[in-house]
């Protein structure tokens, strides 16, 4: 299990590879963000997630529970999902489309995952335009996303405990501040 590895993994690297050459710029695992995802697209905003085992694909065979100690990976597995789920909802929240690319589908035909993976990098780029026009005639919808942000934001912090190098904003008098 030691050499299952959680960053840099050759599926990874693919997607990354392939997204580079064409002309996709990205951040890796930036912990700014909650799930600390593998990329960061920040011009799209959107965020990558890969990975059949971590992630627990059903009817994948990159996912195969080991037969050792095996109602802890199952329960491993299962938190990893539902901790996945409260990601997805908490980045929705925060206006960020989350992509999943599985490793199965990287190993039968690359071209058609990345043609997918543009054409979602579309879609959240117009997403995205359509929520900053939103935010910018209404005042009040700009003030109640500005709410949500910070307190899911706040939520993040509590729950992984950043060092004050890699906190996105200041706290003064239990006000939260960019």
């Amino acid at each position: 299990m030691s050499r299952i590895r959680s960053r840099n993994t050759s599926p990874e690297r693919a997607v990354r590879h392939a997204l580079w050459h064409k002309g996709y710029r990205y951040r890796l695992n930036d912990r700014r963000l909650t799930g600390s995802p593998d990329l960061v697209l920040p011009k799209y905003r959107a965020v990558i997630f890969n990975g059949c085992f971590w992630h627990g694909h059903r009817g994948c065979t990159k996912y195969v529970v080991p037969k050792t100690n095996e109602a802890f990976w199952r329960e491993k597995i299962a938190r990893n999902i539902a901790r996945d789920e409260l990601n997805a909802q908490r980045l929705d929240t925060l206006a960020w489309t989350v992509i999943t690319v599985w490793e199965c589908e990287l190993g039968k035909n690359t071209d058609a995952t990345i043609a997918r993976i543009e054409a979602d990098l579309r879609a959240a780029k117009e997403i995205y335009d359509k929520w900053t026009a939103l935010r910018r005639e209404s005042r009040e919808y700009a003030r109640e996303q500005a709410r949500k942000h910070r307190e899911i934001l706040a939520q993040v912090e509590a729950e992984l405990n950043l060092p004050k190098s890699l906190r996105r904003y200041a706290t003064r008098e239990g006000e939260i501040l960019y």
